[in-house]
């Protein structure tokens, strides 16, 4: 893994809510990759660079990304609910309806780009279609994470002690190996 001078290191177990913040980062950086590549390239075919980064991209949302899901929707909701956390349960439920929409969204992005890389060009019909998608996920996911980091995280981080962050953090742990 690359090194980034002065970047913040990635949070390990013992800070899942810090982890579920690095994994917006990327969300966001592999978004931008797959919305960028689909409006510069416009169905020509993709460069080996181009190809490299949107699969890439596409394999985080394909492995990490149902991982990311399930640790708000089995490990961080569920604390909330049962902490009595009435400040974000409507939000709770809206974050879980942008799971439900982002879904569909995401194996219309890779059906579209696996045309595109096997066919090594897109129709202009598939290419407008997959600047829409990426662009309606961005949004999706640029409203989703600000839910999240404003006001989920900051209330899961007043509530929960230092055991419930330990069996997070363990949760975490288990769905990675």
């Amino acid at each position: 893994m690359a090194v980034q001078i002065g970047a913040k290191p990635d949070s390990g177990f013992d800070d899942p809510l810090g982890m579920l913040s690095d994994c917006h980062r990327r969300i966001e950086r592999f978004l931008d990759v797959l919305y960028r590549v689909a409006r510069q390239a416009q169905s020509r075919a993709l460069e080996a660079g181009e190809q490299n980064a949107v699969e890439s991209a596409l394999r985080y949302f394909r492995e990490s990304g149902p991982r990311h899901n399930l640790d708000e929707e089995e490990s961080l909701f569920p604390r909330l609910k049962d902490q009595g956390a009435s400040s974000v349960l409507d939000q709770m439920d809206r974050l879980l309806s942008d799971h439900a929409e982002a879904a569909p969204l995401h194996v219309e992005v890779e059906t579209l780009y696996a045309k595109w890389i096997a066919g090594g060009h897109l129709n202009s019909a598939d290419s407008a279609r997959l600047l829409t998608v990426t662009d309606r996920l961005q949004q999706l996911y640029r409203e989703h994470i600000r839910v999240e980091e404003e006001l989920v995280f900051p209330c899961a981080a007043k509530l929960f002690d230092r055991g419930t962050v330990s069996a997070m953090g363990a949760e975490f742990k288990a769905r990675r190996q």
